[in-house]
């Protein structure tokens, strides 16, 4: 073979390997996994929403994996400026929570913006806070609770948060103004350790989703005393709402949406949000969600948006007409 010959053939085999890798990049992009980062430690409602749709999300893809990532940490910064910085190809969402909406109003200095960094896909689920107390708290339901609290020194009791500035601290703070009963604020890492510091006795109560706080409800290691929702829940339904114990109008829902980095293309954009809204649809996911204790809303990105602006606005409004102490 002639060295004309032999150079053609080695430039044909680099070419067909140089397009054997741009025929392959795309595929790999698509078999990376899609990565839901969960801003709380397992345990707490996020990762439990999180955990339920994984597999059907799964399947939905077409069977590309899911991982369910999760960087806990000052009160949801670290996985929302983890995600913030991602790279905008769709692999990487934040699973949102209810500090989503509320830390530009208590942070004043966030690592990213709230508002322009991220792009908005669907919120999931919204779900009331219930109050869980330790058995050995007075009363069972928040009236006689109130009542009795009242009769001791300031500040006896307490209650765990998921940290400063999250709707389970400033919920607790709106009905400390409006029943002028004093708590001790204590918060913590996230729903799971704000369970155990209740079950332990270290913390008196705490305000969270049913779905965190079902098992221990049921072991009897924590008790019900109240429903921050507009209606009792089917599975608590002795178990009165916060406007029934004499706070008309009290309503403290969290919530669930997912987001991804900001320059995310739209048509990645659309489809997700789609893929969010077939799997919150199948009946099995429809059971699993609603039996945990959250509300199905399965919006779109817009919808979501707006959302989070009005949650912005209701506790900015909140936290300007108070006193609450947010130093960490």
């Amino acid at each position: 073979m002639n060295h004309g010959i032999k150079r053609g053939l080695a430039a044909l085999c680099i070419l067909s390997a140089t397009a054997g890798a741009f025929i392959a990049a795309p595929a790999a992009a698509e078999e990376r996994p899609l990565v839901l980062v969960v801003p709380y430690p397992p345990g707490g409602s996020t990762d439990i929403l999180a955990r339920i749709l994984q597999p059907r999300l799964s399947q939905q893809l077409g069977g590309r994996a899911v991982v369910v990532e999760n960087r806990p940490g000052a009160a949801s910064q670290i996985a929302t400026a983890f995600v913030a910085r991602a790279e905008p190809d769709g692999n990487t969402l934040l699973v949102s929570f209810d500090n989503h909406g509320i830390n530009p109003a208590v942070k004043p200095k966030l690592p990213y913006d709230t508002f322009k960094d991220f792009v908005a896909i669907s919120q999931t689920v919204r779900f009331p806070l219930v109050l869980g107390a330790n058995p050995s708290v007075p009363g069972d339901n928040l009236k006689e609770f109130l009542a009795a609290a009242a009769k001791q020194p300031p500040n006896k009791f307490n209650y765990a948060s998921t940290g400063v500035g999250s709707l389970n601290h400033l919920a607790p703070e709106e009905l400390k103004r409006l029943s002028k009963v004093e708590l001790l604020h204590v918060p913590y890492g996230g729903g799971g350790p704000a369970i155990q510091a209740v079950v332990g006795g270290q913390a008196s109560m705490t305000w969270l989703s049913f779905a965190a706080l079902r098992g221990q409800i049921q072991a009897g290691k924590i008790k019900p005393l109240a429903v921050a929702g507009d209606k009792r829940l089917p599975d608590l339904p002795n178990v009165p709402t916060v406007a029934e114990s004499g706070f008309p109008g009290f309503v403290a829902y969290s919530w669930s949406g997912m987001f991804a980095p900001k320059g995310t293309p739209e048509a990645t954009v659309k489809k997700l949000t789609a893929d969010f809204k077939a799997v919150l649809a199948d009946p099995e996911i429809r059971k699993k969600v609603t039996d945990a204790g959250f509300e199905i809303v399965a919006s779109d990105g817009p919808a979501l948006d707006a959302y989070v602006k009005s949650e912005y606005d209701r506790w900015s409004a909140f936290i300007k007409s108070s006193n609450i102490n947010l130093d960490n």
